[in-house]
């Protein structure tokens, strides 16, 4: 991408509020995120519009999880929207993401490992036997096998990961926090973006460092995503 490797997660229902924060950093972002809840909100027209005023990849972010012929239904329900990215969670098996990964085959079929927002207390709460570490690396490989094109991991599993997957799989990564700002919200394994990239992330998706910044105004907003792509450049 010869933009900087940022995508910006629009964590936002609101859809006019999406629009004119892609517009407002459009040249300092490679990408932008709609999650769940824009979806559930808007659906796939709601999508479409952002899309008709940008050239921005799309990384939509639906996390499918599911038995594998529903994930596949769910998959070709939005292969019209012909998104560069979309995530599934990697624990759903090796079996749904292939039936991911030939629902849409012209999409990077992104896998979730294990959600930043976990700490390793949250794991073994849930039945994790493994280390965030370890319980990530090990679904990373399962995914690739099972043709995903992309990974997302937190800042802290990626280089363990780009030891162990092809390079021509996509490391992208959430928990990406200005320096200031560890420990201020709800990810619980962050980094800052630099060395995120050091560590060999592909893309960073970067929300709350920059979309914070709209209620000081647009131009402190467009300030702020330029000088994150500067340190990156």
């Amino acid at each position: 991408m010869s933009k900087p490797p940022i995508i910006l997660a629009l964590d936002t229902p609101n859809l006019e509020l999406a629009q004119r924060w892609v517009e407002c950093t459009g040249d300092y972002i490679s990408a932008y995120k709609l999650g769940l809840e824009f979806f559930l909100t808007h659906g796939a027209e709601g999508v479409r519009q952002i899309q008709n005023n940008t050239d921005l990849d799309l990384f939509l972010d639906l996390k499918l999880h599911d038995i594998p012929n529903t994930v596949a239904k769910a998959a070709l329900q939005v292969a019209e929207l012909s998104p560069r990215f979309l995530t599934v969670h990697a624990s759903g098996g090796s079996a749904m993401i292939e039936k991911a990964v030939t629902a849409v085959p012209d999409s990077a079929i992104t896998a979730v490992t294990i959600l930043t927002s976990l700490s390793e207390d949250d794991l073994k709460e849930i039945g994790f036997e493994r280390s965030a570490l370890d319980s990530a690396v090990g679904l990373a490989i399962l995914a690739v096998k099972a043709g995903a094109r992309a990974i997302v991991c937190s800042p802290l599993e990626i280089a363990a990961i780009a030891n162990e997957i092809s390079e021509n799989v996509l490391i992208i990564t959430p928990g990406v926090r200005a320096l200031e700002d560890v420990g201020k919200d709800d990810q619980s394994r962050v980094m800052t973006p630099r060395k995120a990239l050091e560590a060999g992330a592909d893309l960073l998706v970067i929300g709350r460092p920059i979309t914070g910044f709209w209620e000081k105004g647009e131009a402190a907003m467009r300030e702020r995503a330029r000088a994150i792509a500067g340190e990156l450049s």
